[in-house]
């Protein structure tokens, strides 16, 4: 009889330890389900206020309507016809949706997923509409009140910028990075590689590129450190934007053709704008690149053997002929190579 009774008890204790499981899978079920309810709907309506506060403070900010979706994994809310117009810097941006998603167990890494179809981007330079293909920035907000920014990373597959006149500029794909540094909150490392660049046909016709001449870049990279006066957060878009204060530019490359430009910079950014330090400066077959300018315009044929002179000296002090590679110091609002200053510098604000 003893020997019967030992099954019976593990059926028993299987019974029970089942029956456990069901009741703490239903309970977890329930609770990640009112958690998903719960912060989705807290998303949907953050984004709703936001567009609220927007209107209040004057921009046009308008939205058709808002969708939710993504249980029980993903958080996943679909922006109808956003549009966006800010009265002060006069950029303006329309599509006909956006989703925006994030993970249910942390909101704050959020991706924003773009339509196929075009973009409407507005500024007082003029409009543009933008084609990408799976365009995606994914954004890893810092946990706290704020929201900093500690990584952005924009990639797409390939796309095209227009306007009325025809096309501005196209690449095969993009990736831009932004990456916060671990020890100083204000400073971030950004990176860029816009694979097969193509400048469109209307700064083709502006600058009167030759019929002949490559379609796209062989490269164009970019990567650099940049410290601001504070993090990227939250109030990035609603009051001023963080303004640079030091730039650590290792290198920006452009390869087209023939010409190849590369250059590097040590800079300081004062509160008005003002850069000093210094650049440097390469650039292979400066030849071809005073014929452009020429057939540009840029270059009036009667400064052409002015110009051809200093170029051909700057050649000779950086040892071959056919490169240049020269360092200009920015100083006093004004850019200097050696004692010979120039012109004026540009002031570095971001609006």
């Amino acid at each position: 009889m003893p020997a019967l009774r030992k099954p019976q008890n593990g059926r028993r204790l299987k019974r029970y330890t089942m029956r456990r499981l069901v009741w703490l899978g239903f309970i977890f079920a329930v609770l990640w389900s009112g958690w998903w309810f719960f912060a989705a709907s807290g998303l949907q309506s953050g984004l709703t206020r936001w567009f609220e506060d927007r209107r209040s403070d004057g921009w046009q900010a308008e939205i058709a309507d808002t969708a939710l979706s993504g249980f029980p994994l993903k958080l996943d809310v679909t922006l109808a016809r956003p549009m966006l117009a800010d009265p002060e810097t006069g950029v303006a941006f329309e599509t006909s949706s956006v989703m925006i998603s994030a993970p249910t167990y942390w909101p704050g890494y959020v991706s924003l997923f773009f339509p196929q179809d075009e973009m409407l981007f507005a500024s007082p330079s003029g409009r543009s509409t933008l084609t990408a293909d799976t365009a995606v920035a994914n954004l890893r907000l810092h946990p706290g009140a704020t929201l900093e920014v500690e990584e952005l990373a924009l990639t797409s597959g390939p796309w095209r910028l227009d306007t009325p006149d025809g096309s501005l500029m196209s690449a095969q794909g993009l990736s831009v990075g932004m990456r916060q540094d671990v020890e100083n909150a204000n400073r971030y490392a950004v990176t860029l590689d816009a694979p097969a660049f193509q400048p469109g046909s209307v700064p083709r016709a502006a600058l009167r590129i030759p019929t002949d001449w490559p379609i796209a870049f062989d490269s164009l990279t970019m990567d650099m450190t940049i410290t601001f006066d504070r993090p990227f957060d939250r109030s990035t878009l609603e009051t001023q934007r963080p303004q640079p204060r030091r730039i650590d530019l290792s290198l920006a490359q452009a390869a087209w053709g023939t010409l190849l430009l590369r250059g590097a910079a040590d800079l300081d950014v004062s509160a008005t704008g003002a850069m000093t330090g210094e650049v440097s400066l390469q650039a292979k077959n400066w030849q071809d690149m005073l014929v452009l300018a020429e057939t540009a315009g840029v270059l009036p044929p009667a400064l052409k053997p002015q110009a051809e002179n200093i170029l051909q000296a700057l050649a000779r002090g950086s040892g071959n002929p056919n490169s240049i590679d020269v360092t200009l110091s920015l100083r006093d609002g004004t850019v200097f190579l050696g004692f010979i200053p120039l012109g004026q510098a540009p002031l570095l604000i971001l609006r």
